[in-house]
């Protein structure tokens, strides 16, 4: 009894420091804001509905968008596979906003294949070696950040984070559901390694 007395406030610990640090993110680049310069912006997947990528798959795209068109970035790499119901994958719909945003179809890559955060970065990082390039700004929501960079990082990719600057989690709820999300599924790429 004792044991576990000291055991639940060391877990409600544990778990409120590791909301915290995801909370607050990774460290971007101090270029994040003005000077990032990469090869390629990966944009992590995200649902769509139909051929129509979801608002939080919208705000990725867009921020990638405006990446490429400073000149930020030269590519973007969009990843995600299709989902049952869809009739684009989630990749094949963020080109298709992209081209429509007149970004170049020779700035666009894609992998097809993925259905999670570790699939867009192992399938990513196989595009980027067979273009030729070297390293990436991966884009995200913020609160998914923390884990997507970890996940980068165990697969030794040279890459910097660059959250969206609008999210479409605004409302306290919708922020507070996506971080304890994010707190369990952190904690499963810990002991599993996906």
């Amino acid at each position: 009894m004792k044991i576990a007395r000291a055991i639940v406030p060391a877990l409600i610990g544990w778990v409120g420091a590791v909301g915290y640090w995801i909370g607050v993110g990774p460290d971007e680049a101090p270029g994040a804001s003005g000077d990032v310069a990469a090869d390629v912006a990966i944009v992590l997947g995200a649902a769509v509905s139909g051929d129509t990528p979801s608002p939080v798959f919208r705000e990725r795209i867009a921020h990638a968008i405006n990446l490429q068109e400073e000149g930020r970035v030269s590519h973007i790499l969009f990843t995600g596979g299709r989902a049952e119901g869809d009739e684009l994958g989630e990749s094949e719909a963020a080109m298709a906003m992209a081209l429509e945003a007149g970004v170049p179809a020779q700035a666009i890559l894609t992998e097809t294949k993925s259905t999670t955060t570790m699939q867009n970065l192992v399938n990513a990082q196989l595009v980027m070696r067979d273009a030729g390039l070297d390293n990436a700004v991966i884009i995200s929501d913020p609160l998914h950040m923390r884990r997507a960079m970890e996940m980068a990082d165990s697969l030794g990719m040279i890459a910097q984070p660059s959250a969206t600057p609008t999210t479409r989690y605004r409302s306290f709820g919708a922020k507070a559901r996506f971080l304890a999300r994010e707190t369990y599924f952190m904690h499963h790429f810990w002991l599993f390694g996906e």
